[in-house]
């Protein structure tokens, strides 16, 4: 049973890393693969999947803020890569110019909505990679993201937490 829990956790620790999933997918994988198990999900298992997807889906925020608008410019005339490099570059910089558009002088505030609200496409690394783009300040970018992700996290923990009840798995 203790190993069930742990692999849930770990599978969701790294599902929370990869783009376009990240805590919005990792919570709801985790909570699933215990439900499936055991017919319930503990609350003990409930926080600490909350506090491991937070930090999976941290992990790269400094690296994509340091490197990534730099591989993506340097991948995007590629052969191989190209494609894929001017995609998330293009995605980068339209959230980034909304982003700039809509909050002016509110682009925390903004980015931390931005990254709290679970919409695909909205997550800590579009978000940091908008940041980037934008050239705002590293502390800054952190706060908002490390803030939205926690916010997604309640987000997805309380509907994660419904659907189970709902199902009777509580």
């Amino acid at each position: 049973m203790l190993l069930h829990y742990f692999s849930a956790l770990a599978v969701s620790f790294f599902v929370s890393m990869v783009p376009l999933i990240e805590l919005r997918g990792a919570i709801p994988i985790g909570v699933g693969m215990v439900q499936v198990s055991d017919g319930n999900v503990p609350l003990s298992f409930m926080i600490a999947l909350y506090v491991v997807c937070i930090l999976g889906n941290m992990l790269p925020v400094p690296v994509i803020y340091f490197f990534a608008r730099k591989f993506l410019v340097w991948g995007s005339d590629k052969k191989y890569i190209g494609g894929i490099c001017s995609f998330f570059l293009e995605k980068g910089n339209k959230a980034g110019r909304k982003l700039s558009e809509k909050a002016g002088r509110g682009l925390f505030f903004a980015l931390f909505l931005f990254v709290g609200i679970p919409l695909p496409g909205t997550g800590a690394w579009t978000g940091t990679l908008a940041a980037s783009l934008l050239d705002m300040e590293g502390k800054k970018t952190a706060l908002a993201v490390m803030s939205g992700v926690i916010l997604a996290g309640v987000i997805m923990m309380s509907v994660s937490f419904l659907g189970a009840s709902a199902a009777g798995r509580f």
